[in-house]
């Protein structure tokens, strides 16, 4: 079973040369850390920064250097920053090549729950409706149950919608998951977790088709 550096690194594989990419608070935040030194990347946030690094150390932190989580970051050699009307109109015209974000509810047609739980005080749905509805290639991270045990990869999300139809991959500290027509697809299982544990873990359809792989991490 992962824990959330390991789903972090997990997607840190799905990262290529050459991406911009935008990083959903939460897990999703910490793929930075963890992808490979040979490749560029452009890390994008949605307050204002492209060209972000991996999280700064402990004394080194600037406040005024934040992401959309407001979590203090770093910043890469060539970074900009401008404001959040260029940067929504970088999402809205399709130029972040890869989007990964956090999830409370995914179905198994592929739509998103993640910015509320009704009964619980927010203060708004930050940039996720605008990522997926523009994105074309959108991971989620997240843990596969809930605190209760209760599966989070449903038939249909029972808490309000983020997004329509518009996840293509799932990891999550038990699997890696695609939707697909037909529903979820079990591409790879965590280290030392095996198929049955995902089938009793997972309240949509999953679709199982040979021998499932163990995810290599490092």
């Amino acid at each position: 079973m992962l824990d959330k550096i390991g789903i972090a690194k997990r997607i840190a594989k799905e990262v290529k040369d050459g991406y911009y990419v935008n990083l959903g608070i939460g897990i999703p935040t910490l793929v930075a850390n963890f992808v490979r030194d040979d490749i560029e990347v452009e890390f994008q946030s949605e307050n204002g920064v492209l060209g972000m690094g991996p999280f700064p150390f402990e004394g080194e932190e600037d406040a005024d250097i934040i992401n959309a989580g407001k979590q203090t970051i770093t910043t890469l050699p060539g970074a900009s920053f401008f404001d959040s009307a260029l940067s929504f109109s970088m999402i809205r015209g399709q130029h972040v090549d890869l989007t990964i974000l956090g999830a409370m509810e995914v179905s198994e047609n592929g739509d998103i729950a993640n910015w509320k739980i009704p009964g619980f005080m927010v203060k708004g749905m930050g940039g996720a409706m605008d990522l997926v509805a523009s994105a074309e290639n959108i991971i989620v991270a997240m843990m596969h149950t809930n605190k209760k045990g209760k599966s989070k990869l449903l038939k249909r999300c029972s808490l309000p919608l983020t997004g329509v139809g518009c996840i293509n991959k799932i990891v999550t500290n038990l699997a890696v998951i695609e939707i697909t027509d037909g529903g979820f697809k079990l591409l790879e299982r965590a280290p030392g977790i095996s198929v049955e544990e995902i089938v009793s873990s997972t309240d949509g359809r999953l679709i199982i088709d040979g021998d499932i792989p163990e995810m290599i991490i490092d």
